[in-house]
């Protein structure tokens, strides 16, 4: 500070013709001294500004430069707020000072910690740290400063074991209490939000016991004070920190100390004798201390005063003095029609203050302007501690913080980091570990909202996200792959050509179409031979016929569904089939009337003859293909693609569109069936050799047995079991048919032909034989 009030004495463009005068308080960090000064410094006549005729003011207090403590800076500031003296802080951060309805004079140099503990909240935020520990000075700098960093830090979504705070006045229980939270806990990042003096006690309560690595992020207070950098097991700490500074000639002011000098001041006697552990002759010895022989030399001192390679809370004060001379002068300006002060120029304070929120100018290269809040821009360097060869630690700067760059761009790292005890990667600290893709978040019961479990995502629904607490279930035609991250379409599923089971089905399906042919053949070899003739030829060829369609119909029912084919198998089904069981009833019927027909008088046979037999058979399957045309005109069977048989594939088949329909259709055969079936009965014990009714009666059992537990099947099979189901019960059936009815007689043709004869077949005495 007196630098640069000397800089500005001798200088020809800032405030030239008058010079500025000051008095330094030492506040010793109490509260109390600091307004005790405050009330002596606002008193409008202290004769120790009076220093001869060269002041024309004395006594008059035109700004104030301090406190650097926010704590005594707010005190401060109600003081002197009430006379409207201006206040600028080179190093009180508390963001409470910005409020301009309670502190309407206070400045500051050194930005608000408002913009600090936002960037210390991405900083965490960037290296992925969502679960960190934290530590405060009991005061107003670090409780003010560490809420604002926990709000900042919950809307990142981090997470804070333990926050404890501390004062260097405390107790050592108290500081002992807070080291063990540390050595305890389970984050291994510890964000430090305390003033410089109350940190250097806690690492020294923390280096007396070992504890487990902890990678410290410190507040701009005490990561660059070069006292602290001795304690090494604090390698790799990060934290924000003033811009370093270049402010020329200071080094040569501050080592430029004459005899004199040294001995007019009790500050400078006091720093002379305790540097070179000597006394001056005219101070009052307390023990055997040597005097000092005038040899000593301050520019051979290793100490901080001299270190002017580290100038960063230095630049505040520079700035603060300039910030006040640079207001006096506009003050100056406005008062005189010139633009040049003079010591008879009669200023108050309160019009410093008015200049002062107007300043804006650049010295040295350092901007410097005020908003609103009387804060300035906010600029940090992120700095590293990082270890030497020797083993000592220095201070790196690896990246800056600007406020005024647009979001997102505000922070940027451009070197290497070390981390604690020498890590070359970053250090990880979670409360859980990620939960990948596939797995969704589930907070822990009572805990904070980054402990959680990972829990797989539920059936049918995915999540290809890291960390998310949801899942998303996919499209309707979509399932999830086996790590549950991606959807992909169902497989379509329909009984195919290329299956073994659509194999195995069709195969039998074209057998049995070629049975019934060759049947067919042998019939029509053989059609002039007795046994053929007696079971009446026109109505086998027809059933053969009928039985070849049944067969053949059961191909429609394997590959995919379309809109013909759910139309053609179910009426094609439905008629064939009924049209073979009009066969096999007229066949039955005429078993029947030739048993009448053999009885004295009986003329029944003209009104079941060969005409007869066919309007039977034409009017039977006529009144299912009039149902069929209802059922396809109303509501016809359709492709469609069942989603709720399986929820992991897609069931490609036939919709029935018309349930009453398809019952109806399945109802007459089956109507049809019983009926035969009883009418074959009936004739199941005529007189007959080659007894026709009695094979209709075992063909009927088989067909009504193969459809009544068709019947659960068909509602109980899943997917394209049911449509095998159904293929299978047409070629059992139809099987059961073309055996029953035909084996018989196809054996006697081929193997027994002495049987193939009228005698045989007149024969009375064998109707037992089959």
């Amino acid at each position: 500070m007196i630098f640069a009030i000397e800089e500005i004495n001798n200088s020809t463009e800032l405030l030239p013709g008058i010079k500025l005068g000051y008095q330094i308080h030492d506040s010793c960090a109490s509260v109390s001294v600091a307004v005790h000064a405050a009330f002596q410094l606002s008193n409008g006549l202290d004769p120790v500004f009076y220093t001869g005729d060269n002041c024309s003011q004395s006594g008059v207090v035109m700004a104030i430069i301090g406190e650097s403590g926010s704590t005594p800076s707010i005190s401060m500031s109600r003081v002197f707020g009430s006379f409207n003296i201006p206040q600028v802080s080179h190093f009180a951060t508390c963001a409470c000072l910005s409020d301009k309805k309670q502190y309407p004079s206070f400045f500051r140099t050194i930005p608000s910690d408002q913009f600090q503990a936002d960037a210390l909240a991405k900083l965490v935020k960037h290296f992925g740290w969502t679960w960190i520990g934290a530590v405060r000075s009991d005061s107003d700098y670090g409780n003010n400063g560490m809420a604002s960093f926990l709000e900042a830090a919950q809307k990142e979504g981090i997470c804070v074991e333990y926050s404890e705070s501390f004062y260097r006045t405390h107790p050592r229980s108290k500081i002992q209490r807070v080291a063990d939270v540390i050595r305890r806990s389970t984050a291994m990042v510890v964000v430090a939000f305390v003033a410089s003096g109350d940190m250097k006690i806690l690492l020294e309560e923390l280096s007396l016991e070992p504890s487990p690595p902890r990678q410290w992020i410190g507040s701009e207070s005490w990561v660059t004070n070069p006292d602290i950098l001795r304690f090494t097991f604090c390698a790799g700490a990060i934290g924000f920190a003033i811009e370093q500074s270049v402010i020329p000639g200071l080094r040569d002011f501050l080592l430029d100390l004459s005899p004199s000098e040294v001995s007019a001041s009790p500050v400078l006697t006091e720093f002379w004798e305790d540097s070179f552990n000597c006394r001056l002759e005219k101070s009052v010895a307390i023990d055997d201390t040597r005097l000092c022989d005038g040899n000593e030399d301050v520019q051979t001192l290793q100490i901080p005063y001299t270190d002017t390679s580290q100038l960063r809370i230095t630049n505040m004060v520079y700035k603060a003095v300039y910030a006040i001379a640079h207001a006096i002068h506009a003050v100056c300006q406005d008062t005189n029609s010139t633009t040049q002060c003079d010591k008879f120029t009669r200023i108050e304070s309160k019009q410093v203050l008015a200049q002062l929120k107007k300043v804006s100018f650049s010295q040295n290269g350092y901007d410097v302007s005020f908003d609103a809040d009387g804060d300035p821009v906010a600029k940090y360097e992120l700095v590293n501690w990082q270890k030497t060869e020797s083993g000592n630690i220095k201070l790196v700067t690896v990246g800056h913080y600007d406020a005024s760059l647009p979001v997102g761009q505000e922070f940027r790292i451009n070197r290497n980091l070390t981390w604690m005890e020498g890590y070359t990667e970053v250090p990880v600290s979670v409360c859980s570990d990620s939960c990948p893709p596939g797995t969704r978040k589930v907070l822990q019961k009572g805990k904070p909202i980054c402990c959680y479990d990972c829990v797989p995502c539920p059936e049918g629904e995915i999540n290809n996200a890291t960390d998310s607490p949801d899942c998303f279930p996919c499209p309707k035609e979509f399932w999830p792959n086996a790590e549950r991250d991606t959807c992909f379409p169902k497989p379509v599923e329909f009984l195919s050509f290329d299956e073994v089971l659509g194999i195995i089905l069709a195969a039998f399906s074209v057998g049995g179409a070629c049975l019934a042919i060759i049947t067919a053949a042998v019939f029509f070899r053989h059609r002039s031979s007795p046994i053929v003739r007696a079971n009446n030829s026109e109505l086998s060829f027809l059933l053969l016929f009928s039985l070849t369609l049944c067969f053949l119909c059961s191909l429609t029912f394997i590959g995919a569904p379309s809109e013909w084919s759910c139309m053609l198998r179910h009426t094609a089904f439905g008629i064939t089939f009924v049209l073979c069981i009009s066969c096999v009833l007229g066949k039955t019927i005429v078993v029947l009337m030739a048993f009448k027909a053999t009885l004295p008088g009986s003329n029944v046979m003209k009104w079941f003859g060969p005409l007869q037999q066919r309007m039977t058979v034409v009017s039977v399957t006529f009144i299912q293909v009039l149902i069929c045309i209802i059922w396809l005109v109303v509501s016809p069977p359709f492709p469609m693609k069942n989603l709720s048989t399986y929820k992991e594939r897609i069931i490609l088949e036939c919709a029935l569109g018309s349930d009453i329909g398809f019952w109806a259709v399945l109802g007459y055969i089956g109507l049809l069936a019983v009926f035969c079936f009883l009418l074959a009965v009936l004739a199941r014990k005529l007189p007959d050799n080659f007894n026709e009714a009695k094979l209709i009666t075992f063909s009927m059992l088989i067909f009504c047995a193969v459809w009544i537990t068709f019947i659960p099947a068909y509602v109980s099979s899943p997917g394209k079991f049911t449509v095998a189901v159904e293929i299978f019960a047409i070629l059992a059936s139809s099987f059961g048919l073309t055996f029953c009815i035909f084996a018989p007689k196809c054996f006697i043709i081929l193997f027994q032909p002495e049987k193939n004869t009228k005698k045989h077949l007149m024969n009375k005495n064998q109707t037992k034989g089959i």
